[in-house]
C-alpha cells in the first residue's frame, strides 16, 4: 500500500542503495522555513553520497516513500500534518490526512519498502520521570521487532540515556557508535556512557548489519554518530538548559506526544537558537554515513 515516487522505485528495483528519511523532524522538529531547506538539503547529501532518498510520511491517507518539493513544503508549513507513531498510522490512513512519520513509524514503512536503511537525528527513548508517567518512546518497541538500521546521534539528551541503553540491550538491539567508545547524547559527542560496542569504519558496520541478519537477528540496528566536535553543544552547558526546559514543560503541565516537540522548541529559544544549528549539523552528518552505509550494505548484497 505504499507508494513510491519513480526514482525510488527504479533505486529498489534495480537493487540499487536507498536511504529512508523520516518527515517528523520536518513538521514537528524544526521551525519553517528552516525544517524544510534542512529536508532538501538532507536529500541532495544522500544522493551526493550515491543513495537514493526516500523521505516518508502519509499524504492523503497514503503512505509515501519518496516525496516532490512540493510535498516537503506541505510537511514543513501546514499546521493540520499530524505527528504520525505505529499507533496512529492506521487511523491517519483510514481517515485520509496527513502525517508525519516519527523514527518508529518510519522503521515500519521502510520495512515494508524494502530499506534497510534510514537516517534520523535522534532516537526517541525512556523520558525522564517514567517510573512515574510510563512515559517510553515507541521507537524502542519498534528497534526490537523491525529489521532496519537507524543512523543517529544517540538519544535525544532531553530523555534517561541510561535506562534507554539498558531497554535497547534488554530487547536485544545492537548499538554501535561510530568512532567513538563514548555513546553520544544528540547535541554533546559524550554522554558519560560507554559504547556497547564502537565500529571505526563503514565496512565494519555493513558487515555487522550483513552479519546480522544471516544470523536471523530480527530487530533494527542503532548506529550512534556522534555530532562532529566543530559543532557540538558540550554536555554540561546543554545539560542546564535542558532542566530548565523541563522546569518549564512541568509548569505548563504538557504530557504525552507534545512532550518532544515542545522540548526542541523551548530548547531553541533558549540557547538563541543554537541548538537549532547543532541539530541541523547532526542531521547531515547523519545523512552522509547513512548514505555510505547504504551503498556499502548494497555493495555486499550484489556481491
Amino acid at each position: 500500500m505504499i507508494q513510491f515516487n519513480d526514482e525510488v522505485r527504479d533505486a529498489l528495483a534495480d537493487g540499487r542503495p536507498v536511504v529512508a528519511l523520516e518527515s517528523t523532524i520536518i513538521s514537528h522538529g524544526m521551525p519553517y522555513p528552516d525544517n524544510v531547506a534542512m529536508a532538501t538539503e538532507v536529500e541532495a547529501i544522500v544522493r551526493e553520497g550515491g543513495a537514493t532518498p526516500a523521505t516518508i510520511a502519509v499524504l492523503g491517507g497514503v503512505p509515501r516513500a519518496g516525496l516532490t518539493e512540493a510535498d516537503l513544503d506541505l510537511l514543513a508549513s501546514d499546521p493540520g500534518v499530524a505527528k504520525v507513531s505505529v499507533r496512529d498510522l492506521a487511523h491517519v490512513v483510514a481517515r485520509r490526512g496527513h502525517g508525519a512519520t516519527t523514527v518508529a513509524a518510519t522503521m515500519r514503512l521502510a520495512a515494508l519498502a524494502g530499506i534497510d536503511v534510514f537516517v534520523t537525528g535522534g532516537l526517541g527513548g525512556v523520558h525522564r520521570g517514567a517510573a512515574e508517567t510510563f512515559d517510553v518512546s515507541a521507537d524502542l518497541t519498534e528497534l526490537a521487532v523491525t529489521p532496519v538500521t537507524v543512523v543517529c546521534a544517540g538519544v535525544k539528551s532531553i530523555l534517561d540515556i541510561a535506562l534507554t541503553l539498558e531497554v535497547l540491550e534488554t530487547n536485544g538491539v545492537p548499538v554501535l557508535v561510530h568512532g567513538s567508545d563514548e555513546f553520544p547524547a544528540f547535541y554533546s559527542r559524550t554522554s558519560g556512557y560507554a559504547a556497547p560496542s564502537r565500529s571505526d569504519s563503514v565496512e565494519e558496520l555493513a558487515a555487522t548489519v550483513a552479519a546480522a541478519r544471516s544470523l536471523g537477528l530480527t530487530s533494527g540496528i542503532v548506529v550512534a554518530n556522534p555530532v562532529p566536535e566543530a559543532d557540538e553543544i558540550p554536555a554540561a552547558e546543554i545539560g542546564a538548559v535542558i532542566d530548565h526546559a523541563l522546569a518549564d514543560l512541568g509548569a505548563l503541565g504538557i504530557g504525552g506526544k507534545d512532550v518532544t516537540p515542545y522540548l526542541l522548541k523551548r530548547i531553541v529559544e533558549l540557547t538563541d537558537g543554537a541548538s537549532l544549528v547543532t541539530n541541523i549539523a547532526l542531521v547531515r552528518h547523519n545523512a552522509r554515513l547513512g548514505a555510505a552505509l547504504a551503498v556499502a550494505c548494497a555493495a555486499a548484497t550484489g556481491a
